[in-house]
């Protein structure tokens, strides 16, 4: 086992803050352990400029569960100067023509653009701003379809746990159908009901939220728009994205899902790990609208802080790196292996990784590149994912331990997700968790950034919460170019914020358990104290 001890770490910290040094270093060693009170309460409502920053607030000063980033740019890295660092985006494409990201994306000073050469002669021609492992797939099969279809891709044991499966999801589905039916009935309903109030098609949450009736069915109305706005959409979209949910059920109901072989026009063999002249260099993708996940996720990265547009980065000194390789569908192992690979021999020293799955059959081709990053010195960043499920038990695709026990890289750092209210609430109702297999949490809920043709969004998942610490970590990598990938891994961990409370789990209030159980540190990521202790092992 590969296991990084902190005890080194910890006791320095230690050490850090009960030196009595300069009196400069003095004030700095003591401010170190930024620690969550018992009880921290929001006297009013974050207002829309804060709640759309929340992450980067302290959790003191702001009482929210944000990680002190604003802090830290005033009082750690005024006087600095940081390195460039590139930090690989391994997801469904980036908007390289964001307004907002433009400034930071990778460009390869190797290759000719559109020379129809490779230049660089590392396999992929004309690779300008990265890869697209993709093609011009969108949408993808889930693994365990691709299982049911292809027996030979895994043992019995696996395949029969794939048919199930299966066979549990046409059952939820045709419940799942007829929920959401009568939600859009409802919804469609609560819309025609405030549109005859207000006296107009369009109108604010602002305005719902004003209302004060004792009619019923206005009240009822009220509460469903709410419930609306609380997934951060308008009545449009909320309606196209049950439609979307519908005919997804409807796939798995008729079989559909089964049948399509959508990996047909990329024309490699996926079941090949050394087939690997495919995809192409649009790492935008064939449609912009299907690229939201990707451009969210870089933005929380890296766009750009201060500029009067949308919402700030979390680093400076970054550039994005774009390696498409995640559909509408579960990723193929060996789109992540060959995506890894290429984002670590193009220089990137962090990779963030929002998606993962429950199946995983050439895993191995995933463990190898995790260890190729490894030799190579680079932080891979995962998501944890959002089932609410304790990934210590349930499987979770990548990870770093085959066993869910003993880890056999030690530069994967996986991140569990934070809401915005601190106290039993603060875990998000959808994070998975793991004593063993999630090493810390960070900000997930609600989390504002860069979506495509330079809008912005509200958006939560783990898959926010991972490239929030991809971005402490690329800061760490910029200004203390020296510490390794391990080194920033530890220093993630062992300097984050301890929740000493008990926090609902799953979204069940039954389910309440003492958050230092839900991960390996039992603690939330914080970029003032990771900057800190970084500063004194540089040392």
């Amino acid at each position: 086992m590969i296991n990084f001890k902190p005890i080194l770490i910890s006791a320095f910290a230690v050490v850090v803050l009960a030196g009595c040094g300069a009196s400069k270093n003095a004030s700095n060693s003591t401010a170190l352990m930024i620690q969550a009170p018992v009880n921290v309460q929001k006297k009013t409502p974050l207002k829309e400029a804060d709640l759309n920053r929340w992450s980067h607030l302290d959790i003191i000063k702001d009482t929210v569960p944000g990680m002190s980033v604003d802090k830290a740019y005033a009082e750690l890295l005024k006087a600095k100067k940081g390195k460039k660092v590139i930090v690989g985006i391994v997801d469904s494409g980036v908007d390289i023509e964001h307004e907002d990201l433009k400034a930071v994306v990778w460009t390869n000073k190797k290759e000719t653009p559109g020379n129809g050469i490779d230049d660089d002669k590392n396999g992929y021609i004309d690779d300008i701003h990265g890869w697209n492992f993709l093609g011009d797939i969108v949408k993808e099969n889930i693994e365990y379809e691709r299982i049911i279809a292809n027996k030979s891709l895994v043992n019995e044991a696996t395949y029969q746990e794939a048919k199930a499966l299966n066979d549990k999801k046409i059952v939820s589905s045709t419940n799942g159908k007829t929920q959401l039916e009568t939600m859009s009935a409802e919804v469609t309903n609560a819309d025609k009901v405030l549109t005859k109030h207000f006296g107009k098609t369009s109108y604010s949450i602002e305005e719902v939220n004003a209302i004060d009736s004792k009619d019923e069915e206005l009240s009822k109305s009220k509460m469903m728009l709410q419930r609306v706005n609380s997934f951060g959409m308008t009545v449009p979209e909320f309606k196209i994205a049950l439609q979307k949910e519908l005919d997804g059920y409807n796939k798995v109901i008729n079989g559909d899902n089964l049948k399509t072989n959508y990996r047909k026009v990329l024309g490699d063999n996926p079941d090949d790990i050394t087939d690997t002249k495919y995809g192409n260099n649009n790492v935008m993708g064939p449609d912009k609208e299907e690229i939201l996940h990707g451009t969210h996720v870089a933005g929380i990265v890296a766009q750009v802080r201060n500029n009067g547009l949308g919402g700030d980065g979390i680093a400076t000194n970054v550039e994005i790196l774009t390696v498409r390789a995640v559909p509408d569908g579960d990723e193929y192992d060996k789109d992540i292996a060959l995506g890894i690979r290429y984002a670590v021999d193009n220089g990137a020293k962090v990779i963030n990784g929002s998606f993962g799955k429950s199946f995983s059959p050439h895993k191995q081709w995933v463990y190898d590149a995790i260890k190729y990053a490894e030799k190579k010195d680079v932080l891979i960043v995962h998501a944890a994912g959002n089932d609410a499920k304790d990934i210590d038990v349930a499987n979770n695709f990548p990870n770093d331990s085959d066993d869910k026990i003993n880890e056999f890289a030690d530069n994967l750092i996986t991140i569990g997700a934070l809401n915005y209210e601190y106290g039993n609430k603060v875990v998000a109702r959808f994070s998975n968790f793991g004593k063993i297999n999630v090493d810390v949490f960070a900000p997930g809920v609600k989390i504002y950034a860069s979506t495509p043709n330079n809008t912005y969004k509200l958006l939560q998942g783990t898959s926010m919460a991972a490239p929030n610490v991809a971005g402490v970590a690329a800061l760490i990598r910029s200004y203390y170019p020296k510490l390794s990938a391990k080194q920033v891994k530890h220093i993630l961990m062992d300097s984050g914020v301890a929740i000493p409370i008990d926090v609902i789990v799953g979204g069940k209030p039954a389910d309440v358990r003492p958050f230092a159980n839900l991960s390996k540190t039992g603690k939330m990521v914080n970029a003032y104290n990771a900057l800190l202790m970084a500063e004194k092992m540089s040392k």
